[in-house]
């Protein structure tokens, strides 16, 4: 039986998972020409397309998709494998510092399971003031929402966000539902330290945006959820950490279009700290987890 070679999937992996050839590149410190040439031989051993290419651009064909989402399990139960079954004498006091809406809506669902696999790292999470915030001396790694750029510091990517807007059920009956975008104006619209997101997901709805000052702002994504949770208002949010809320039909989604994000989740430790085995077991575990649990993203 032949299989496509490793790096070929993973290649295709995390541009099903960014949507272009160029973040998959950063991700896996290569070229974009090696991610285009490692895609191609993929599709010379499967005998089908899993790109469909326009000029520079490329998007993933409906096969290729379907295949990319099958992709991401095997890589996902080899990189468990390989976790389950390898060094289990990491030990030591870690401290994490993750942005509180991460932490609430993912690391919260899924921290048992770091420490089944390392029982020995007493781990402690705290949340810091700014989401960008990686200047705490007492902490050891942190989980930072921004643009990537922390100098002497050793940034991975777990997540680039696409924001759509998001509801509950009970208010989409109250407001006789959201057929169309200009629609969500029925509402109280709910926001995240300022009015961004929302002015570019109108623009992108080829709207005027309004009079956001009509809406509520919040320093905490805890907040706008719960209050979109409650039928306050439609909140602008992602897939990532609203995905246990869309799955239980707490919040839906009602509309396709969604906006990329400037900004991303990281991974960031000092470079003087990157060393530590249990930073290191820290952050293979995130991006293993990540990449089942994470949406497949439209092209930027």
């Amino acid at each position: 039986m032949r299989l496509p070679s490793t790096q070929a999937l993973r290649a295709l992996e995390a541009f099903a998972r960014h949507g272009s050839v160029w973040r998959a590149a950063e991700e896996l410190n290569l070229t974009r020409s090696a991610v285009s040439h490692q895609l191609r031989l993929l599709e010379q051993d499967l005998g089908f397309d899993v790109l469909k290419r326009a000029g520079k651009g490329a998007t993933l064909t409906p096969q290729g998709r379907r295949y990319a989402v099958d992709v991401r399990k095997a890589l996902t139960l080899l990189g468990d494998a390989a976790v389950q079954y390898g060094e289990k004498g990491i030990r030591g006091a870690l401290t994490l510092s993750c942005t509180p809406g991460f932490a609430s809506f993912w690391l919260c669902t899924h921290v048992a399971e770091f420490k089944q696999l390392y029982p020995d790292v007493a781990l402690r999470i705290v949340t810091p003031a700014r989401l960008d915030d990686v200047n705490a001396p007492e902490v050891d790694a942190f989980i930072a929402y921004g643009d990537g750029n922390w100098p002497r510091c050793s940034v991975e990517l777990l997540s680039a966000v696409e924001f759509t807007p998001l509801c509950s059920p009970v208010l989409l009956n109250q407001i006789g539902g959201l057929a169309e975008p200009r629609d969500v104006f029925r509402a109280l619209l709910l926001h995240l330290n300022d009015h961004d997101d929302w002015v570019r997901w109108f623009a992108a709805a080829g709207l005027a945006p309004g009079n956001l000052e009509q809406g509520v702002v919040f320093s905490d994504m805890n907040l706008v959820l719960a209050a979109a949770s409650a039928a306050q208002g439609i909140a602008m949010g992602d897939e990532l950490t609203c995905r246990q809320a869309l799955d239980t039909g707490r919040l839906v989604r009602p509309f396709d279009l969604a906006i990329r994000s400037n900004r991303a989740y990281y991974f960031v430790a000092e470079d003087r700290r990157s060393a530590n085995p249990a930073i290191h077991a820290l952050s293979d575990w995130l991006k293993s987890r990540l990449a089942q649990t994470a949406p497949v993203l439209r092209p930027a």
